[in-house]
C-alpha cells in the first residue's frame, strides 16, 4: 500500500494543477471573447487589444505560479535526484517565462500611463 502522505500530496498537487488549468483556460476564453468583440464590433469594444493581452498575461503568470507550486509539492513528497533535477529545470524555465512576462506587462502598463501612450 502506498504511503498516505504521498498519496494525499499527489492528490493535492493534482488539484493545484487542475486549478491552474482552469485559471489559464478561463483567461484564454475571456481573451478570445474580448478579442472577438474588439474585431467584430470595434465601436462597442470596451478594451484595447493591448489591454486584452495584458490581462491574459497576468492570468497566465498566476497559472504558471500554481503549476510551479504543484511541481514543488510533488518533488518535496518523494524526491529522487532525477526528480530534483527535473524540478530545477522546470523551475528555471517557468521562472524565466514568468519574469519576462511580468517585465513585458510592466513595460506596457508604463507605456499606457505615459502622456504619449
Amino acid at each position: 500500500m502506498e504511503d498516505p502522505v504521498l498519496l494525499w500530496t499527489d492528490r493535492l498537487a493534482g488539484g493545484i494543477e487542475l486549478f491552474a488549468a482552469v485559471i489559464i483556460g478561463m483567461a484564454a476564453v475571456k481573451a478570445i471573447v474580448r478579442g472577438l468583440i474588439r474585431m467584430l464590433l470595434p465601436s462597442r469594444a470596451p478594451v484595447s487589444p493591448e489591454q486584452v493581452r495584458l490581462d491574459l498575461g497576468r492570468w497566465l503568470a498566476l497559472g504558471l505560479e500554481f503549476l510551479l507550486g504543484a511541481d514543488i509539492l510533488r518533488t518535496a513528497a518523494a524526491p529522487s535526484w532525477n526528480d530534483i533535477g527535473q524540478l530545477a529545470a522546470i523551475a528555471v524555465l517557468r521562472t524565466a517565462l514568468n519574469y519576462f512576462l511580468e517585465k513585458e506587462i510592466a513595460q506596457e502598463e508604463a507605456r499606457e500611463r505615459s502622456p504619449d501612450g
